[in-house]
Order: C-alpha cells, then structure tokens, then sequence
C-alpha cells in the first residue's frame, strides 16, 4: 500500500512487487550464457558441466520460484476498475482500433504499407483536433473503396477485438 514508487510516477501503485519480477528477468536470463556454453561439448560430459550446473540450477530455480510468487501475490491483489478503464480507453478517441482497420485493408489485398498510410492519415487527423477518428475514415475514398461501412464498424467492436482474451488467460493459468 505504502510504497515509493519511481520519481516520475508517484501516482503507480505497488511499483515494487511489479517491478521486482521485471529485473529478475535480467538475472534469470544471465543463467542463459553458461547454459549454452555447456552445449559445445557435444558427445563429451566432464567435470565443467557439473560445476556450472551446480551453480546455475539452483540459483536460476529460486529465483524464478521467488518471481514467479511475487507475481502471483500481484494478481491476486489486482484490482480492476472497468469504469476508469472504459473512460480511458474513450480518451483515446478509438484511435487504439487502427491497428484493426489496418490489417482489414490488408486482408482486402492492399499492401500493408499503403494501409498504413491511409489509417495513418486519419489517425493523425484526429489526434491533432481534425475530427473523430471513425468519421475521418469513413470519410476516406481510399479506405471506403475496400472496405464497406459494416467492415468498418466492426474494426471498432471491442467484443471483436477481445474475442480470445479469454481462452488466452486460461491458457496462461492453466500451464
């Protein structure tokens, strides 16, 4: 609850159980080196394998058994709320579903550049006060030549764009 979070973000909330798994990662990974290392010697084993994986496995274990305990204390303690996260997401002015309109004008046959380029417009039109991002694509000859008004609208449904969030979570827990 009461914990110091990094100079410029005072306002983030258990920034060390969060951050603490984030730099382990960078000591967990060190195990890599040695790891890889040992593989050089094919078809032999002697004496330096042992010594590097006395060091190695134990050390790499713990400390991912340690991570992976703060991470769960995290998840268990996360608190969501959905009104502030769907305000947020309205302050964006939808422009997070240009992604979405992007790979519907690729999956029309347009070269994933060119899409880029005419969602880009719009997409920088309103952010800079222009208009609404959906408007200003549906406004665009380019992107309604290829895409029809229901593709476009369905670019911007957030059931749609979470459809496998679900089965992904499960995923995760369950492994």
């Amino acid at each position: 609850k009461r914990q110091k979070g990094p100079g410029p973000i005072p306002h983030k909330r258990n920034p060390v159980v969060s951050q603490n798994p984030c730099g382990l990662r960078r000591v967990r990974r060190s195990a890599c080196v040695p790891a890889l290392e040992n593989v050089a010697l094919w078809h032999e084993r002697d004496i330096s394998h042992s010594s590097v994986e006395r060091m190695i496995a134990p050390d790499a274990t713990t400390t991912l058994g340690f991570m992976l305990e703060r991470a769960r204390g995290l998840v268990e303690g996360l608190v969501v709320y959905p009104e502030r996260l769907a305000h947020n997401l309205g302050r964006t002015g939808e422009l997070f579903h240009s992604e979405a309109v992007m790979l519907a004008l690729v999956e029309k046959g347009l070269a994933r550049q060119k899409a880029y380029e005419i969602v880009q417009r719009s997409a920088m039109r309103a952010f800079e006060g222009g208009g609404a991002f959906r408007a200003l694509l549906a406004a665009d000859p380019e992107l309604t030549e290829r895409l029809s008004a229901e593709e476009l609208e369905r670019c911007f449904d957030l059931d749609h764009a979470l459809r496998y969030a679900e089965c992904l979570v499960e995923r995760a827990i369950a492994s």
